[in-house]
């Protein structure tokens, strides 16, 4: 059984203390409202003024400021209005007034105007976020503790309006319980030299360091996950969650900001969501959905009303969400992994499918979806398809390797249950149904026509060719990899005990998946949660989340019934007739994709350290020059890291390939021994 905190012990000040406050210009209307713990020091208290009810705690530490100042803990040219101070607090310097706050202990109050609640707040909880469709209908209430994936379902299945009206009941209950009319500034918290602090409670070891304007805002810091607010911050209606900083002037109106994101260098966001690890400076966003790893750097790209994840956008990328018509109201989804150009355009409604890249300015409302790993690339104010292509690009892999390394949440909480997985049954849904129209595209318009149109896009037949290749390519990989771990930690003795080994875990997996914003799960799986959700046997957020963060701890789970199903149809040949020699089948097909994808990306790396790259090195040198200062800056092709890493892959994923072909083949050998 868990102690109970002790609850700290005021008292009146005695007459003693309250002559020596006085005597050090402090004020009060009734010094009988000012309550001290023992071992308050009234020295430490100068030029103070002091109205309603005041508790203040010990002064008996030196805080430490930027640039090696120690100053004495204590309160100093500041008036206070109904507040508690905790123990070794500095407050020095407020040029108007602190009203209505706890602060906790070691907390640092310098050089500021206002930090007040005024009434009743909810510190930005309940806030509706007009995300996604800038003219309305799909507004997200933020909390504390959103995630990606609750915010995913509440902005865009609104084709079932009992679970919005049960999720907003949710959000609703906890803004009751969150609203007061008192604020909090979290232990070890520093604010300093800013002007006006409205209605924003902040969590242990807050920075705040020349804010403008903070209002109606909550600010989630931890120890684990400091946050920090920088210079010129403009604020209001907002929640910042542990690990992020906003800085150098950004401006923000109506933002949830995830875990570990970072909005700088003037960056300006209204009506937005940033989720875990998001970056935008210099540039603007406008009623987006931002999920984890959105990413853009430009001053002048423009993301608006649209959804995004895992996304770099390039410079002067734009999209237009209205055509002068009936308003802003079209919107656009780029699913995880896509990429913008410079000056890219797109115009919304579009649909941009998977680990895909934009190119060009394309002024019809592209879909392609269900081609992921494309180049979608404007050529004479034409859109051209390349299906799959991103398969063969170094840039896809080294995307999906460095996001995981990237992840700056140091919270022991995470809000967003993120897959990183390049190949999952999402992805390798879509590229069944590509693959699927691909072939039919080639079938009725025949081998012999050069281009071939599908959906206001031209697909050249080199690409289609090239498309059906690739596609086939990763499928098997993908089998193959769900297999190889399926079967690779054992020895089999003859076909039952394979097809054993085979059987699914759980019937939950098949049919349609999902990404719900950096989740990867069934579309069966979220629709159990949803019926909870609209039945009202799932009440509260904490049990959706729970509910959420279960069903990605089981993604491998539900992965392989997915793919036992998919295995039977791609091969044509039911699991539960399965041999050894079916399995040696497959891989040898796996190896030959792997192996095959994997050359492609190597040569593809080679591209980088072509003599054509090297334009501009060794600017004034001869004799080689070139060559040796591009590789002091760049370094060797052969000791490059990720070319290292896709040799090694090779190596690898061959031996795995061959071991599982070994134990195949043992067993086939005792099947022939005991005949």
């Amino acid at each position: 059984m868990n102690a109970e905190i002790p609850q700290t012990i005021y008292r009146k000040l005695t007459s003693e203390e309250i002559g020596q406050l006085i005597m050090q210009n402090c004020e009060s209307d009734d010094w009988n409202l000012v309550e001290v713990t023992d071992g308050f020091d009234p020295i430490k208290v100068k030029n103070a003024k002091f109205t309603g009810h005041i508790k203040i705690g010990r002064f008996d530490e030196k805080a430490k400021l930027f640039g090696g100042i120690s100053y004495h803990t204590g309160i100093y040219n500041a008036w206070l209005h109904n507040c508690t101070i905790g123990d070794n607090v500095l407050i020095h310097n407020v040029r108007s007034y602190i009203a209505n706050y706890e602060i906790g202990a070691r907390t640092i109050i310098h050089n500021i105007t206002t930090l007040a609640v005024d009434g009743t707040t909810t510190f930005g909880n309940g806030t509706k976020v007009e995300a996604i469709n800038e003219g309305g209908g799909r507004e997200v209430p933020i909390y504390d503790h959103l995630s990606t994936h609750v915010a995913y379902i509440m902005s865009l299945y609104r084709h079932l309006p009992k679970v919005i009206d049960a999720l907003f009941k949710m959000v609703d209950d906890y803004v009751g319980y969150i609203k007061s009319n008192t604020g909090t500034i979290g232990p070890n918290s520093q604010i300093l030299n800013c002007d006006n602090i409205i209605n924003v409670k902040t969590g242990p070891s807050t920075h705040i360091d020349g804010a403008r304007k903070l209002s109606n805002g909550s600010i989630n810091s931890t120890y684990e996950a400091p946050i920090k607010i920088g210079a010129s911050v403009i604020m209001e209606d907002f929640i910042v969650c542990s690990g992020s900083q906003v800085t150098d002037a950004t401006l923000v109106s109506k933002c949830f900001i995830g875990q570990g994101c970072i909005l700088d260098k003037h960056y300006s966001a209204v009506d937005s969501l940033f989720f875990a690890n998001c970056q935008g400076f210099h540039g603007e966003a406008c009623s987006i959905f931002a999920g984890p790893y959105t990413v853009t750097h430009h001053k002048s790209t423009l993301l608006i009303a649209g959804m995004f994840s895992f996304m770099n956008a390039g410079s002067g990328s734009n999209q237009s969400n209205h055509m002068y018509k009936l308003g802003p109201i079209h919107q656009g989804i780029v699913e995880r992994g896509s990429k913008t150009t410079s000056d890219s355009y797109v115009l919304w409604p579009s649909h941009i499918g998977a680990f895909s890249l934009v190119m060009g300015r394309h002024y019809k409302h592209s879909d392609t979806s269900n081609f992921p790993f494309s180049y979608l690339i404007e050529s004479k104010d034409e859109s051209i398809l390349v299906p799959a292509i991103n398969l063969k690009s170094i840039g896809t892999i080294r995307d999906t390797q460095k996001w995981p390394k990237r992840d700056k949440r140091t919270d022991s909480k995470l809000l967003d249950h993120i897959n990183y997985n390049l190949l999952s049954p999402y992805t390798i849904q879509k590229v069944l149904k590509g693959h699927s129209i691909l072939k039919d595209i080639q079938k009725a318009s025949g081998k012999n026509s050069s281009s071939y149109s599908y959906e206001g896009m031209k697909i050249r037949k080199s690409a289609l060719e090239k498309g059906i290749q690739l596609y086939e390519m990763v499928i098997w990989k993908f089998i193959g990899n769900s297999i190889i771990t399926r079967l690779h930690d054992q020895h089999y003795n003859d076909n039952s005990e394979i097809r054993e080994a085979l059987q699914k875990d759980t019937p939950i997996g098949k049919g349609k998946w999902i990404d719900l914003s950096g989740m990867l799960c069934p579309a069966e799986a979220l629709d159990q949660l949803l019926s909870s959700i609209e039945s009202g046997q799932t009440t509260t957020l904490e049990a959706v989340d729970t509910t959420l963060r279960s069903l990605h701890k089981n993604y491998y789970t539900f992965e392989w019934t997915w793919v036992y199903d998919e295995i039977e149809t791609f091969y044509k040949k039911p699991i539960n007739q399965f041999t050894a020699n079916d399995i040696i089948s497959i891989i040898n097909k796996w190896k030959e994709s792997v192996l095959g994808i994997d050359q492609m990306l190597y040569e593809d790396a080679r591209k980088e350290f072509s003599l054509g790259k090297m334009t501009g090195f060794g600017i004034d040198g001869e004799n080689g020059s070139k060559e040796r200062d591009f590789e002091s800056v760049r370094g060797d092709f052969e000791t490059n890291e990720t070319v290292i890493a896709i040799r090694k892959h090779m190596k690898d994923k061959e031996e795995l390939g061959n071991i599982l072909i070994q134990k195949m083949e043992n067993t086939i050998r005792l099947r022939q021994l005991s005949n």
